[in-house]
């Protein structure tokens, strides 16, 4: 890699790490060109050279941290020995990055990232394939071998994400539940609805 690619590179870091904060800290209203080019440092300019536009800037900023949340999940099935145990790592691993990562949930969860996921769902899925196709690999593998009910891959996904993606999105929108009580009662009533 040439040390202009390199620094290519280390500008779209920074301002997908300097979008971020000033995501947190006023909200996608106030998500602007001028805000985080004064935050990163870089100009209008380069922003715009390397995202295209805000829109651009912020599809890149979610993709990067829903890229992060699927690598958490595929690195948290990596252990699991049995279909009940992967149930329960998901479940876990999903609630880790939700309190580590606050505000980037609450991105990947936004009503903004929602649209845009129903109107990109093919690409998304083109552009995150390496990452899906590991846990696709994983359930393919539990359905295969008699631990995991023989339903299609989506409604799997649906089953075992379904719940842990909408109480997330209450925790990050309401902050009404607990996450703990999640953890302890979710896997067991999710593998419930995916044994065989």
């Amino acid at each position: 890699m040439g040390r202009k690619q390199q620094r290519g590179e280390a500008t779209v870091e920074q301002v997908l790490d300097a979008a971020l904060c000033v995501y947190a800290a006023r909200g996608e209203q106030g998500l602007t060109v001028s805000a985080v080019t004064e935050a990163s440092g870089v100009s209008p300019g380069s922003l715009y050279h390397h995202f295209g536009s805000l829109e651009g800037l912020l599809d890149a900023l979610t993709m990067r941290w829903l890229g992060r949340l699927l690598d958490a999940l595929a690195t948290a099935l990596e252990p699991a020995r049995t279909a009940r145990s992967g149930v329960r790592a998901l479940v876990r691993a999903y609630f880790a990055f939700v309190r580590d990562h606050p505000e980037a949930a609450r991105l990947v969860h936004s009503a903004r990232a929602d649209h845009h996921g129903m109107g990109h769902a093919g690409e998304i899925r083109d552009f995150q394939q390496v990452r899906i196709s590991s846990i696709a690999g994983w359930v393919g593998a539990r359905q295969a071998s008699g631990e995991l009910a023989p339903l299609p891959g989506p409604l799997i996904e649906s089953l075992v994400l379904g719940p842990v993606v909408g109480a997330a999105r209450r925790w990050i929108a309401v902050g009404d539940i607990d996450l703990d009580e999640a953890l302890r009662t979710l896997p067991e009533r999710i593998w419930r609805s995916v044994a065989p």
